[in-house]
């Protein structure tokens, strides 16, 4: 009779050592917790979608197969539908970018484009330079390609030319594979690049032989203040991100890059690798969507309730949280960065805030290298002003028993201004 032996994982000898540097995805982590009766959910990106008029959608969903019939369920091209990348062509258009189809490569998501980047350009050990703090999926997918991240940290007017600067001359002309910047309605901070800091980027980009990538998800979503024009209208070299997921459905997963052409050739090989091709149909449907629903009138709806959720956030925070807080002020988009006192760690006080039914995301998820400690990022784009109020009250309240204790052993002599553990 055969013997048996407990095995944990039959496979861990067998496991690329890539898997090693890869990092966790604090929302996805989360989603379980949110999903519980009673648990506000500040931690996610999802944005709302209830102002989609679902006639008109299934409209567009019935013309894909009226209108393309078989080829809409058939495989396609590695870069896309030329359809599809010509509405892209007119979308993008709205921003003063101008491009040929030839220069657009759609891809399924803009996770897969962050995926697809790190896979083109970043060998392990290399340079890569992004913001502190910057978005957890892109820290997320370049770090299954082992860079060395190299962070320039930001303000409210975006990341810090002069950081970047510095950073850029230690390293040398040429060194850094690429910046990474998110320059509307930054994720996860919620600030703004200035017009003067995205000029100052492209010359620096220049001069030190640095190809820049502009992520804009959030683009299309401001509600206050005066739009920035895209560094991508200044510049040709700029490789450019879109996405349907914020102006659509998520759901789709369908995005797009913008590049020089050069990069198309290797985009393709990458997604021949890793899927085919990107949906016919939902590509099909974007089509439609685009060209045949008055789009804009149904976002200029949402991003109404964007800015309710906003200022609902806003003045919570400024009734409840204590005066030590600091927080940003998104112009648009999704998100507000929170930093707390420097003895704060957000990621131990989790715990605490899910037990009293609120989740956000620990700022060390927004960093590749364990700084945002005692920061936090929440999101205001899909819950209802009444309970952002709520979720930012219960929050307040854990904020509090920990500022308590804090100062309690602090008086005690237990602790010399270290960070609170436990």
């Amino acid at each position: 009779m055969p013997t048996s032996r407990l095995a944990f994982d039959e496979f861990e000898e067998h496991y690329a050592t890539r898997l090693e540097s890869l990092r966790r995805s604090a929302v996805r982590d989360l989603f379980a917790a949110i999903s519980r009766p009673g648990v506000i959910g500040l931690s996610g990106g999802m944005p709302d979608i209830s102002s989609l008029p679902l006639d008109e959608v299934a409209e567009c969903a019935k013309r894909a197969i009226l209108d393309e019939g078989l080829k809409a369920l058939q495989y396609g091209g590695s870069d896309g539908r030329v359809e599809m990348r010509q509405t892209v062509c007119d979308l993008v258009s709205d921003f003063d970018i101008n491009v040929d189809p030839d220069e657009v490569f759609i891809t399924a998501g803009s996770q897969q484009a962050l995926d697809f980047i790190g896979r083109v350009f970043i060998n392990p050990g290399d340079h890569i330079i992004v913001e502190g703090p910057s978005y957890l999926g892109a820290l997320q997918a370049f770090s299954a390609y082992e860079p060395t991240f190299e962070v320039v940290e930001l303000d409210e007017e975006g990341m810090r030319m002069d950081l970047l600067e510095a950073k850029l001359a230690e390293l040398g002309r040429g060194v850094a594979k690429f910046i990474y910047t998110i320059p509307n309605f930054q994720n996860p901070a919620g600030v703004t690049m200035s017009l003067e800091r995205r000029k100052r980027l492209l010359e620096l980009s220049h001069e030190w032989d640095v190809p820049v990538i502009e992520d804009d998800p959030y683009g299309r979503l401001r509600f206050e203040g005066e739009p920035v024009p895209c560094m991508r209208s200044m510049d040709d070299s700029v490789i450019y991100l879109g996405t349907v997921s914020k102006t659509l459905a998520p759901g789709l997963r369908i995005a797009w890059m913008i590049t020089p052409k050069p990069l198309i050739a290797k985009l393709n090989l990458c997604l021949q690798g890793a899927g085919l091709c990107v949906s016919a149909y939902n590509q099909v449907f974007c089509e439609h969507y685009f060209h045949d629903v008055d789009w804009r009138s149904v976002l200029d709806k949402t991003v109404v309730k964007y800015r309710e959720r906003r200022d609902a956030m806003i003045a919570a925070l400024e009734e409840f949280f204590p005066p030590e807080a600091k927080w940003t002020h998104p112009e648009g988009g999704f998100f507000l960065w929170i930093e707390l006192p420097p003895y704060f760690d957000t990621e131990q006080m989790l715990a605490t805030a899910l037990e009293s039914g609120v989740a956000y995301v620990p700022g060390t998820n927004c960093y590749p290298d364990g700084r945002g400690r005692s920061a936090m990022r929440v999101n205001f784009s899909y819950e209802t002003p009444e309970n952002i109020r709520e979720a930012i009250h219960r929050l307040a309240d854990a904020i509090d028993e920990r500022m308590e204790l804090y100062r309690a052993m602090l008086s005690a002599g237990v602790l010399a201004e270290n960070p609170l553990e436990g």
